[in-house]
């Protein structure tokens, strides 16, 4: 198979990288991405170790003269986000990722790139190849599942790590140190429904939201992006206020972590409501179109003609559905009041499906405050107890608390000050490290985060800029090369 990034800087990260790309590895079904770390490690004559769920831990010795340095954990993720374009033909499961490059960034052809994490996890691999640079004892840490649960994180054992400073590489924005992260907790909702005939008289449509740049429901929600779930319950709340709508069923979003990019929903109406149902929802898509303005100029808003279904949703639980779903808070709903700009706590209406008698939501809420996420948590819950849903809970995993004083941040500020001329941004990102998860397993681990600039995460439309891996590679080095003494 042809190389497409072989000549890009710095190889041997661009070369693991193709590689991870090769491999199929969306989130739990990781294990030929396990197996290629494992036998990475080995190859090179490393103490490697896999656990018992996966997550893989290779410790390479310090370098000649470095061995008074603290043990660094180089952490990543295996996993990556499965999402495509409707009109792509992909099996995660099988297919290898077609990396491309544009100009200054790679991107995938149709689905996501999965350089969250695999740029990050080519970067420590890379560390470990490397025989030409200075570094102190070397722990490379790759967990599963981080996108679905951050089960590698929550099953890491106590007592099976050294390092003392842990140096997580799954930050966005090159440039910037991540020292804090939100927390997060999963709500779904189940409603029963009974199938009815369709009434005498009605026709069928099909509703469909496409074209909406979707993204990662923490780092892009403060963003104002279109919800497509959010979009497509407007068209049909109205509709069944006003015209004698009814549901036969309804598909939004396909991952929890994922702001949803497309809806569709399958109605039936008084055949006297059709023409004015049609005019309804094109003007509805301007409507849409005009508030999202620029963030989202793509959005298609159409209703479709089509054979009646066999059954629509009984009507009570169709009123319940689509009162919740408009009642339920989605997107930003507070920032930190003292960094400008930064979310603090959010929530993302992520996936709605409707089959075999039930309609089931997940939902994502998110913070730094964890009182703040239950809180939120709670309000979802009760909102949906009030459509006479069965809720359910899980998945929670707290946030990373800030240290202003930590070690390595004064040594990687100092680093970046020395080598690039300016001091790094130093920041809270409201998404999931594990950092706060691994925290709680190994207290007193001195820890931050960063990364090159990622674009688009957990979307089609995800890219790596070039330049800024280069940077981050650079960085990197320079840190283990400067890391705090013992």
């Amino acid at each position: 198979m042809s190389r497409v990034l072989e000549n890009l800087e710095p190889k041997p990260l661009w070369n693991i990288f193709e590689d991870i790309c090769n491999i199929p590895h969306p989130s739990k079904k990781e294990e030929k991405i396990i197996e290629y770390a494992k036998n990475f490690g080995e190859k090179l004559g490393l103490e490697t170790i896999v656990d018992h769920v996966g997550n893989v831990i290779i410790r390479k010795p310090a370098t000649p003269g470095m061995e008074d340095r603290q043990g660094i954990i180089l952490q990543g993720h295996l996993d990556m986000v499965p999402q495509k374009n409707n009109d792509t033909q992909h099996d995660f499961e099988k297919d290898p990722i077609k990396p491309w490059i544009d100009g200054e960034w790679v991107k995938a052809k149709g689905t996501t790139l999965g350089a969250d994490n695999g740029i990050g996890a080519a970067a420590a691999l890379a560390v470990l190849q490397a025989n030409d640079l200075e570094h102190g004892p070397i722990e490379v840490l790759l967990t599963i599942d981080e996108e679905t649960g951050m089960t590698g994180a929550f099953e890491l054992k106590g007592g099976l790590l050294k390092g003392d400073i842990l140096i997580n590489l799954d930050s966005e924005d090159e440039g910037e140190l991540y020292i804090g992260c939100a927390g997060g907790i999963d709500t779904f909702a189940t409603i029963k429904y009974k199938e009815k005939s369709v009434p005498e008289g009605h026709v069928g449509y099909k509703v469909e939201v496409k074209g909406l740049k979707g993204g990662h429901s923490g780092l892009d929600i403060n963003l104002g992006r279109g919800n497509a779930n959010k979009i497509l319950n407007r068209v049909l709340w109205q509709a069944n206020q006003e015209m004698g709508m009814e549901l036969s069923s309804i598909v939004g979003g396909s991952l929890r972590n994922a702001i949803p990019r497309e809806a569709h929903a399958v109605v039936t109406l008084p055949k006297e409501s059709a023409g004015a149902f049609e005019k309804f929802v094109a003007d509805l898509e301007t409507t849409v179109k005009k508030e999202l303005g620029n963030v989202d100029p793509d959005l298609s808003l159409k209703a479709t003609k089509m054979q009646k279904p066999e059954f629509i949703i009984n009507k009570k639980t169709t009123k319940n559905l689509l009162n919740v779903i408009y009642a339920c808070p989605n997107g930003t709903m507070r920032m930190i009041s003292d960094m400008p700009g930064v979310v603090e706590t959010s929530t993302n209406m992520a996936i709605i499906k409707s089959a075999d008698g039930k309609i089931e939501i997940a939902t994502l809420q998110r913070s730094s405050v964890d009182s703040a996420k239950d809180d939120l948590a709670n309000m979802m819950r009760a909102t949906f107890k009030m459509a006479g849903a069965k809720v359910k809970q899980s998945g929670s995993y707290p946030g990373w608390k800030p240290n202003v004083n930590s070690p390595i941040l004064k040594a990687m500020k100092d680093v970046y000050q020395n080598k690039y001329g300016k001091v790094p941004a130093q920041k809270v990102i409201h998404a999931g490290l594990e950092c706060g998860i691994l925290g709680g397993n190994y207290p007193g681990l001195d820890m931050i985060s960063f990364g090159p600039t990622i674009r688009n995460p957990h979307s089609p439309d995800e890219k790596v800029n070039i330049a800024t891996v280069g940077l981050f590679w650079d960085y990197l080095v320079e840190t283990l090369k400067n890391a705090p003494k013992k």
